[in-house]
This record gives structure tokens, sequence and C-alpha cells, in this order.
């Protein structure tokens, strides 16, 4: 069976186009901007914050139509919002860390503000942004104009990011420790930003195709 990877309409989807484009800023670091392992690998961090936010936007208009989901929102939302949280926070602790070096005596405990600082710091702002409009994108044509939204259950919402965040993010934090043992080679980052981008196009497929047939299929 041919990967959807290998089939040239794949790239020319409008939203696979806008996730490709959204990398590309974490390839202009590396080119031009001197960038070695951790700006990439924090910056990496930082999108599954915007995924986790989008996921609460889906979970809080799922199902409009259905009265009986929004009695459920008002438990699954807030849990949502803590456990993705607290999973969200130990990885960047981990990541802040190990690649920027914050496990050292004297180290401020990692915080909001210690993150804010490293964005400003490294220069991340617009891969933010990148970042922002390009899943804002995916939730604008996918999600709602694309009806996803009228069948997908909250309970699918609840699991979808992490799926995507411990697949993708084992396959860079190992890439990255490799990338940093071996000094941070240009070649090597770019490498790595290229398997990021894989990995999210096939991410990103498998979940909205997994959506639209359930859309297709309204139970």
């Amino acid at each position: 069976m041919t990967s959807p990877l290998a089939n040239a309409s794949t790239w020319k989807l409008p939203t696979v186009i806008a996730l490709v484009l959204a990398n590309l800023f974490p390839l202009y670091g590396v080119l031009f901007l001197g960038w070695e392992t951790f700006p990439l690998i924090f910056l990496f961090w930082l999108e599954n914050v915007i995924v986790g936010g989008f996921n609460v936007l889906k979970m809080l208009m799922a199902s409009p139509q259905n009265p009986g989901s929004w009695v459920g929102k008002l438990f699954i939302v807030p849990f949502f919002c803590v456990h993705y949280g607290l999973f969200t926070f130990v990885h960047g602790m981990f990541v802040v860390g190990l690649f920027g070096k914050q496990f050292r005596a004297g180290a401020p405990f990692p915080d909001a503000e210690l993150f804010l600082r490293m964005i400003s710091e490294q220069h991340l702002w617009w891969g933010v942004i990148g970042l922002v409009l390009s899943h804002g994108f995916s939730f604008v044509w996918n999600y709602l104009i694309g009806g996803e939204y009228r069948t997908v259950s909250l309970s699918a919402l609840m699991h979808q990011p992490y799926g995507r965040i411990v697949v993708l993010h084992l396959a860079i934090l190992g890439g990255g420790f490799l990338v940093m043992v071996l000094g941070s080679p240009v070649a090597g980052l770019a490498l790595l930003i290229a398997l990021k981008i894989a990995l999210d196009v096939r991410a990103h497929l498998k979940q909205h195709t997994r959506l639209t047939k359930q859309t297709a299929s309204p139970i």
C-alpha cells in the first residue's frame, strides 16, 4: 500500500501547505539564525501548547446541536485542561532542563515567566505565530468548514492530542539528543526538521481522515 506521503496530491492540500510553511521558519532559524538544538526542540514543544489550545476550542464547539454534549463539556473540558496542561508542563520542564541546561544549581524553577523569556531570548515569536496560523487554518478549514465539529465525540477529542505528541516527540527528542551529541551540525538539524514535517503530515492526514469518515457517517 502506497504511503500518503508519497502521493503528490497530499502535498497540494491547503492544510498540508500551511503546515509545511509553518515549519519553514525553524529551517530558516537553523540556516540563517545559527539555531542549535535547544531553540528547535523548544519550538516543537511550544507547538504542543498551541495544539492543546485549539483542542479546547474544538471540544467547546463539538456537537452544538446535541444538548447532552454541553453537560459533558462542563466536566471533560476542565479535566482536559488540567491533565493535558500537567502533561505538557512536565514535558516542557525536561525540554528546558535537558536541552536548555536548566537542570543546574541555581537555575530558576520553570514557570510561565521563564518560558516567555526563553521565547524572546531565542527569537521564537515568529515561529510561534506561524504555528498558530497553521493550526488555526486547519481548525477553520477542516473542523468548521469541513463539518468535523458536527459528529466528533468529546472522548475522541480528549485523547486526540496525546497520540500525536508521543509519536512525534519520541522521534524528535531522540533525534535532538543525537544531533546534540554530534555537535549540532546544520545538516542534522535540517534533517530533524524534515522528519518532523513528515511525521506532522502523516499524523494530520490520519486524524482528519478518521474525522471525515465520522462526519460522512453520523451515528
